[in-house]
């Protein structure tokens, strides 16, 4: 059992700043890739940013030079810092991760997990 739990969301001016945490704990054997996803009302699902296992980032052409994705393997966290937050990035904000679960100190199976989603409200 693997569990991804988010914190950091709220309620911020446009241009401010907030940055999320996503805990995953739980038989991890190994995390992968790590990312964030957000979804406003009447939208889809979109990708925010992602970071694989070696660092390498990618991410949305809306947010590049606004957000930063970063993670700590010690920790099993992933962060996004977001910056010069505006309007059009309130949303609720999922954490995901492709991880490898354990059973018995082995490696067992890879899925994908996510968190239950942040509330980022950027108005004034």
């Amino acid at each position: 059992q693997v569990q991804l739990v988010e914190s950091g969301g709220g309620l911020v001016q446009p241009g401010g700043s907030l940055r999320l945490s996503c805990a995953a704990s739980g038989s991890i054997f190994s995390i992968y890739a790590m990312g964030w996803y957000r979804q406003a009302p009447g939208k889809q699902r979109e990708l925010v940013a992602l970071i694989t296992s070696d660092r390498r980032t990618n991410y949305l052409d809306s947010v590049q030079g606004r957000f930063t994705i970063s993670r700590d393997n010690a920790k099993n966290t992933v962060y996004l810092q977001m910056n010069s937050l505006k309007p059009e990035d309130t949303a609720v904000y999922y954490c995901n991760a492709d991880i490898g679960t354990r059973n018995s100190g082995s490696y067992d199976s890879r899925e994908d997990y996510w968190g239950q989603g942040t509330q980022v409200t950027v108005s004034s």
